[in-house]
């Protein structure tokens, strides 16, 4: 299969294109190094910088990044399959190249077979980009799998978190599950901040069954639910017993417009 250079999707929209004015936010939002902690997974938001990214660099600020990471999102676009992987290649940002973990995607499509290897559904797709100069100014060596999600069956996001858990159990270092996601969309703040809670809740429990059915019995229009169930199973999987809330915020907090918000949550699971 030859190799995949994917080109940014959302440079100059969701993030600076220019390599430094780019850094200069990533370390801006990242702050003063803190002490961290050796998370098994974590939920970043992926909105624009503007809004989010000072809730995900707080996240990232307070992991000790390993050197392989496993990033999910949602898939917003409706293009390719709705279990897409990619194996081989690399990302570009304006902050370099990302090579894509082979080894470690080839291990997850073994043990996962309904995994479609599919650059299409990556594409156009910022949900994973946006978190990948975060991973590069945190760690220039990093390495990942990126995995676009677009189903909402139950049974096959706990069965990917299953086979993620036992990919990760066997590897002779540690990795790091990212699930992208934001959290509701487009009601007032008030609202998105009591729905937010709920689904924030079951996060913290490590309770991935509870996360699935209140968002849907509450309409809570999480678009990374999917990521977050998955990535949740793994972690109990591999023996995760806590959960820390770094940071909540709405889009409100920015724009001042409390009357139409997204929600953003950041949270690192151990």
């Amino acid at each position: 299969m030859p190799a995949t250079s994917r080109l940014p999707a959302v440079a100059g929209r969701f993030y600076p294109r220019d390599a430094k004015t780019l850094l200069r936010d990533v370390r801006s939002y990242l702050g003063a190094p803190a002490p961290t902690l050796a998370a098994l997974g974590c939920v970043v938001p992926h909105a624009g910088y503007i809004y989010s990214g000072h809730v995900a660099g707080a996240v990232f600020a307070r992991l000790n990044l390993p050197r392989r990471c496993i990033l999910m999102c949602p898939n917003h676009t409706g293009m390719g399959q709705p279990l897409a992987i990619m194996s081989r290649g690399a990302w570009e940002t304006p902050l370099g190249s990302v090579p894509i973990d082979s080894a470690l995607a080839d291990a997850l499509k073994q043990r996962f077979p309904l995994f479609t290897e599919d650059s299409e559904a990556h594409r156009a797709e910022h949900g994973a980009e946006v978190e990948l100069p975060f991973l590069q100014a945190r760690k220039p060596d990093i390495s990942f799998v990126p995995i676009a999600l677009g189903t909402g069956r139950y049974e096959v996001l706990e069965a990917l978190g299953v086979a993620i858990a036992g990919v990760v159990r066997v590897q002779n270092e540690p990795l790091l599950v990212i699930a992208s996601s934001d959290m509701n969309h487009y009601e007032s703040d008030r609202v998105t901040r009591v729905k937010d809670s709920k689904a924030i809740e079951r996060i913290l429990a490590l309770d991935p069954r509870g996360l699935f059915e209140v968002v849907t019995n509450e309409k809570i229009s999480m678009c990374g639910f999917g990521p977050a169930v998955a990535m949740l199973t793994a972690c109990k999987q591999l023996g995760g017993t806590q959960a820390e809330l770094v940071k909540y915020a709405t889009s409100g907090d920015v724009s001042g417009d409390l009357e139409t918000v997204v929600g953003y949550a950041g949270i690192a699971v151990w």
